[in-house]
């Protein structure tokens, strides 16, 4: 069942938002070659704490940490660690949700560490653009389809491939709500948008094949069937009586 949330909720909603991407703007200054993981992790936790906020991932399903740091080949999920240390030439997606208020606010952004080869930072770059793409795609009373159209769109030129097994969410009170949101066109998104509702757009996109696998060590971490690059960016999306408002956008 899709939430349309209420003004109050949409302000608590927007306040979140704005405080996970102060956490990403934050953050960035340690997001560097010889940082570890865990360091990073430890540092959202207490910037997030500190704000009179929680962070939703932790213990969520038994996730073991605050965010989540995906380090070249792993789409999503990847656990914060004091072994993985970030080198020069790695992309990492750090993946921040906030609790502020009992709503949340989730984004994510791919990191740059040192000189990354060329076709590295187009993927990066083109996966953000992706991401936007899909949400210059929503409007009231068009289908939700459409974001994911605007995004295969896009990505089919680079000859990438779109992740099939995860995507955006409903979001609001609680971490994951309906809708799925697909970032691929599918008929299973003829979902009527509606003003009040609130979904992320997350496309995860891969150089190689779209395939993934879940570890069977640790059970959260997902990785490319074929070890190729992926990169990925979120934001937590509102629509709106005219259009789209980007809740995690400073």
């Amino acid at each position: 069942m899709i939430k349309i949330k209420s003004p109050e909720e949409i302000k608590k909603m927007r306040s979140a938002g704005k405080l996970a991407a102060e956490v990403l703007e934050y953050i960035e200054k340690y997001v560097v070659e010889g940082q570890n993981t865990a360091e990073i992790d430890r540092l959202c936790h207490e910037f997030i704490v500190s704000k009179g906020a929680i962070p939703a991932p932790l213990n969520y399903h038994g996730f073991p940490k605050s965010i989540c740091t995906s380090v070249n080949n792993i789409v999503c999920h990847g656990i914060p660690s004091n072994k993985q240390i970030l080198n020069n030439g790695d992309i990492v997606n750090v993946d921040v949700t906030v609790i502020l208020d009992d709503y949340h606010g989730d984004t994510s952004r791919t990191y740059l560490i040192g000189d990354v080869k060329e076709s590295t930072r187009l993927l990066v770059e083109r996966s953000e653009n992706a991401m936007m793409r899909g949400i210059q795609a929503i409007k009231p009373n068009s289908f939700l389809y459409e974001v994911g159209k605007a995004i295969e769109k896009y990505v089919n030129k680079f000859k990438y491939s779109i992740v099939r097994d995860y995507g955006g969410h409903g979001i609001g009170r609680e971490f994951h709500e309906d809708p799925h949101v697909y970032h691929f066109y599918t008929p299973a998104n003829r979902i009527r948008l509606r003003p009040g509702m609130i979904f992320t757009v997350e496309p995860m996109i891969n150089e190689g094949g779209y395939e993934v696998v879940t570890s069977q060590t640790d059970g959260w971490t997902v990785t490319t069937k074929d070890n190729s690059l992926t990169a990925q960016f979120e934001h937590t999306v509102l629509v709106t009586e005219k259009g789209y408002e980007i809740l995690t956008k400073l």
